[in-house]
């Protein structure tokens, strides 16, 4: 365990609110401790664990995808998503997701039926080798640091004391399960197995190569909002007692980590540093009115974080 838990963390409420909770669930201040298998924590992951802006990392991903199937079948500049994606208009994939956590899913529709159709066939391996090459290769493109040392480094002092208390931590993510998977436990100490997560369905073929998953151009579910929670229960079978957040589509995950028998804690993360990363609350105005109406633990990065990103 650390000497100093939480150490990129400022002194303050907020730091002294989890390391209570973290205490209080270990029974350090007389209480029953919680059982260690009962000690979950779930974490989003875009804006949360790792920066989302300019643009969230997997629709950098995707974008070069759109763009070469834009320039081998020009066709397609005249239909959105690639459209957006052959001349770089940023602006429409920004709007549909402030439009999303407004509750309007028209133009995210279209882009999950473009990323769909982007990745049709392709095989489970070959998915991964891919997304693995373009996360540790490929460059943030404002903060100019490779998207590997894009994790926000308290959160991953965060996970790893959670780790030494006796927590099992997953990551559960609007993102696509199978695009995170390749790097969560490098970047974060997560396995595999315990990354939640938005996917298309799948289909099995037999050869004599040991067979094959291939990727169908259907949704299976998106894992976001109200489908946050149900796919915690499916994972777990747990409520969490920890779970941290940054938006709109984090909160009824929030709200699911309530337990009246033992300690919780629900983190949003506040974006209120344009000089470190970036200030917004675009698309997180219902979690942070939630967050004062219903005591929630809200983290600034500028007041409550020595340092944003690793050196």
């Amino acid at each position: 365990m650390a000497d100093t838990p939480l150490a990129t963390w400022r002194d303050g409420p907020t730091k002294d609110a989890v390391l209570d909770f973290v205490r209080r669930t270990c029974g350090e201040d007389g209480s029953p401790p919680v059982p260690v298998e009962e000690r979950v924590a779930v974490f989003d992951n875009d804006g949360t664990l790792w920066c989302e802006k300019p643009m969230p990392i997997q629709l950098d991903f995707i974008l070069r995808r759109l763009t070469e199937m834009a320039e081998a079948r020009p066709e397609l500049r005249e239909r959105q998503p690639w459209a957006a994606a052959a001349t770089g208009d940023l602006g429409w994939f920004a709007s549909l997701m402030t439009a999303h956590y407004a509750g309007d899913d028209t133009d995210v529709r279209t882009l999950a039926g473009g990323i769909l159709a982007a990745y049709a066939g392709i095989s489970v391996e070959d998915f991964e080798r891919q997304a693995d090459t373009f996360l540790r290769t490929a460059t943030h493109p404002t903060l100019g640091r490779g998207y590997l040392r894009c994790a926000y480094a308290p959160m991953v002092e965060l996970l790893d004391h959670l780790t030494d208390n006796g927590f099992t931590t997953y990551i559960a993510s609007g993102g696509g399960r199978d695009f995170m998977r390749p790097v969560s436990q490098d970047m974060y100490a997560i396995p595999r197995e315990r990354v939640i997560g938005s996917s298309s369905t799948f289909t099995y073929t037999s050869n004599d190569v040991g067979g094959t998953i291939t990727h169908r151009p259907e949704a299976d579910y998106l894992d976001d909002g109200p489908e946050k929670p149900i796919r915690i229960w499916n994972r777990t079978g747990r409520r969490p007692l920890l779970a941290a957040g940054n938006s709109n589509g984090d909160v009824p995950m929030l709200e699911f980590t309530h337990r009246p028998d033992a300690p919780t804690l629900r983190l949003l993360l506040l974006h209120d540093d344009p000089e470190r990363e970036f200030a917004y609350t675009a698309g997180a105005e219902e979690a942070l009115s939630r967050a004062k109406t219903d005591n929630w633990t809200v983290a600034s990065i500028r007041n409550d974080w020595t340092t944003v990103f690793p050196a």
